[in-house]
Parts: C-alpha cells; sequence; structure tokens
C-alpha cells in the first residue's frame, strides 16, 4: 500500500490557487454589485421604492437581469443579482409628505405661448425694446430666460404680434403655443428642502404628465404644460396639498 502525500511545493500551488479562485471570486461579485448599484441610482423612482422596503428581490433580480448581463457580457445569475440587491443601501429621503402641505396658493393661466431664437449681437437689445413695448401694459405675461446659445420667451398670446415684429430678422428655432401654467407658492426655506422638486415631477411622471418648460424664483414655482394637461395636474397637485 502507498501512502500518497502531497509535497510541500504541491501544497503552496493548491492554496495559492484557493487564493486566487477567492480572489476572482470576489472581484466578479464586487463588479456585479457595483453594476446593479450603478442601475439602480441611475433610475431614482427604483432607489426610493427600495428605501421603503416595497420591491421583492427576486422580481426585481429578474428584471435587471438582462440589463446586467449585457454590461457585464456574460451570463449572471440571479442569485448573485439579489446578492449585490441585498448589500445596496438606499439613502432614506429626508422629504416628508408633510412638505407638501406647505406649499401656498396656485395660479393657473392659459394663454401662453412660447419663442425661442438663437442669439444674436440685437437680441439683447430686442429684449429691451420688447420689454418697453409692454411696460404699459397690465395682465399680461412675460418672462425671459437665456443660455449662451439660445433666448427663450414665453408671453401671453396677446403679446404674439410685438415679439414676432421685434425678432423678425432673428433666427426662430421653435415657436409653441396653447400652452397654460401653474405657479405654486413655495414653503418657507423651500430651498433647505431635499426632495421637493424631485416628489413634484415624479407624480407627474407616474400620472403620465408631461413637462414643457419649468421656471423657478426664490418663492415661486412654475410648471408650463399644454393645456390639455393643466386641469389633471391641477387637481393632481390640490390632491396632494391635503394629502
Amino acid at each position: 500500500m502507498h501512502n500518497y502525500s502531497l509535497s510541500g511545493r504541491s501544497k503552496n500551488k493548491t492554496a495559492i490557487f484557493h487564493i486566487f479562485a477567492q480572489n476572482v471570486y470576489y472581484i466578479t461579485m464586487k463588479t456585479i454589485s457595483t453594476c446593479v448599484h450603478d442601475i439602480i441610482k441611475h433610475q431614482p423612482f427604483l432607489d426610493d421604492a427600495l428605501a421603503r422596503n416595497i420591491i421583492n428581490f427576486s422580481s426585481l433580480a429578474a428584471d435587471l437581469q438582462p440589463q446586467v448581463e449585457k454590461e457585464m457580457r456574460k451570463p449572471v445569475k440571479q442569485g448573485s443579482i439579489i446578492m449585490a440587491l441585498r448589500r445596496y443601501h438606499p439613502k432614506r429621503s429626508k422629504f416628508s409628505s408633510n412638505n407638501f402641505r406647505k406649499l401656498g396658493d396656485m395660479i393657473v393661466r392659459s394663454g401662453i405661448t412660447e419663442y425661442t431664437y438663437l442669439n444674436s449681437k440685437d437680441t439683447i437689445a430686442k429684449k429691451a425694446r420688447l420689454l418697453e413695448s409692454v411696460k404699459d401694459q397690465t395682465g399680461i405675461y412675460l418672462n425671459y430666460s437665456s443660455n449662451y446659445q439660445e433666448s427663450n420667451f414665453l408671453v401671453s398670446t396677446s403679446l404674439q404680434p410685438a415679439i414676432e415684429k421685434i425678432f423678425k430678422e432673428e433666427k426662430l428655432v421653435s415657436v409653441s403655443g396653447e400652452l397654460a401654467s401653474i405657479t405654486i407658492t413655495l414653503p418657507e426655506k423651500n430651498t433647505k428642502t431635499v426632495g421637493l422638486y424631485f416628489y413634484i415631477f415624479k407624480l407627474l411622471a407616474y400620472e403620465g404628465i408631461p413637462v414643457y418648460e419649468v421656471i423657478s424664483t426664490s418663492n415661486y414655482f412654475t410648471l408650463f404644460l399644454e393645456k390639455e394637461y393643466v386641469n389633471q395636474a391641477f387637481l393632481l397637485m390640490n390632491e396632494i396639498k391635503g394629502s
């Protein structure tokens, strides 16, 4: 009978291989976890649901599996994704539904048209002409915003002739009529309220209400929507204020 035993060198090779295999497993699992966590972080609705513990990990893993496999470029077991989900610790939002109750009055305005022009050397001067032409008019709406490339005007429909005359030599990028707006008075210290805008947009998205444009100041927040959605959005904002 022969007594077989591993030599010292063979034992060392076995130990090294075992450590190598463990490291490969750890790196692979870590990569899957990073992949899953990155996917979640780019889906705020999903992140919020995980923070509230209202999602079944098995179902979510099955849903994420094709995307994870695509990014990993290899088959990935659902169990590995579930393990990654269990390791994910979403930050709980500091936003409370009580913040909605602090929203103030809402004003609905219809008959708004949006004009967007490419900027030119004459844009500022023509904006000044527009303001001068309407300075004595009451009950009109005019909002101007600009970046390095374009200038945007949201105006009462009654101002269409004036703006089209003044800017007739400028390059018109787009014009959209039949818009309406909802202006909401923001609560005091709203700039310190984490997640206020996120939850407003989340609720609008859940209801399938597209937002055309957004403007905010220190104390007011205005949503611009196509007029067919304004009543639905107004009712929704009223509901969440009273919730």
